[in-house]
Parts: structure tokens; C-alpha cells; sequence
């Protein structure tokens, strides 16, 4: 059995997945494995071959399921950055790609000691934290 992966229900597919297309490759090494701007779904996989993250279309999964077995909302990525300077740039990369930063990078010691996360949402308001400690 494989380990299970994030899928991110999204209303406004075609925009995230050009942020994520746009930000995974770089900051992960993570590749587009299935998958465009147009088809509803799409994953990108991990070095080792393994699904790292899909985007699915809220709209394709309320057809299959109906509207109330489906949520509206509530989903988090973590991308862990190497260094201070690379969170920074990753920001930078996520606003570029459409994303909003919510909250600046910032020391969080209560969160653990050293770290430093950003926070961005994607463009379906989906929340990113890019973290380094």
C-alpha cells in the first residue's frame, strides 16, 4: 500500500492548477504526472514515482457524489523550504503564480523551535505554509 497523498477539491481549477504547475516543480522537484489546466484533474508526482498532490474539481466531485457528501472547503499544504532565504523566494514564487500571502514570514517558536513559516493562499483559497526551521 501506498502512503496517501493531499487531493485538494477546487472551484476554480484552472487557476490553481497553473499556481501549483507553476510553484511545485520548482520549490519540490515534484512533476506533472496527469493532467492540464482544462481537465479537471490532474497530480504531480514525487521523485520516487508516488502522487505528491492532485487537484480535483469540486464540480466533477459533487456530480459523482451529490453536493452534500461533499465538502466546500478545508484543505492545507506544507512545503518544507531549506533555508530563510529560499522561504523568501518561495513567497515571491507563490505571488507571482497568483497566490496571496496571509501572513508574511515570521519566527514561530511556540510552533517549534527555529521555525519560520509563510502562509499563502492558493487561487481557490486553499492554504499554503512554507516553513523552514
Amino acid at each position: 500500500m501506498e502512503p496517501p497523498y493531499p487531493r485538494l477539491l477546487v472551484d476554480r481549477y484552472e487557476p490553481a492548477f497553473r499556481f501549483y504547475e507553476a510553484i511545485l516543480p520548482e520549490l519540490t522537484g515534484c512533476t506533472l504526472a496527469r493532467g492540464n489546466s482544462s481537465s479537471g484533474y490532474a497530480s504531480w508526482d514525487a521523485l520516487d514515482g508516488r502522487t505528491a498532490l492532485a487537484l480535483f474539481s469540486r464540480d466533477a466531485m459533487v456530480s459523482a457524489l451529490g453536493e452534500s457528501s461533499v465538502p466546500s472547503r478545508g484543505a492545507s499544504l506544507v512545503l518544507h523550504m531549506a533555508t530563510a532565504e529560499a522561504l523568501d523566494s518561495a513567497v515571491e514564487l507563490c505571488t507571482g503564480a497568483g497566490g496571496t500571502v496571509v501572513a508574511a514570514a515570521r519566527d514561530l517558536p511556540e510552533w517549534g523551535p527555529g521555525l519560520r513559516a509563510a502562509h499563502v493562499l492558493d487561487p481557490d483559497g486553499n492554504l499554503v505554509e512554507l516553513q523552514t526551521y
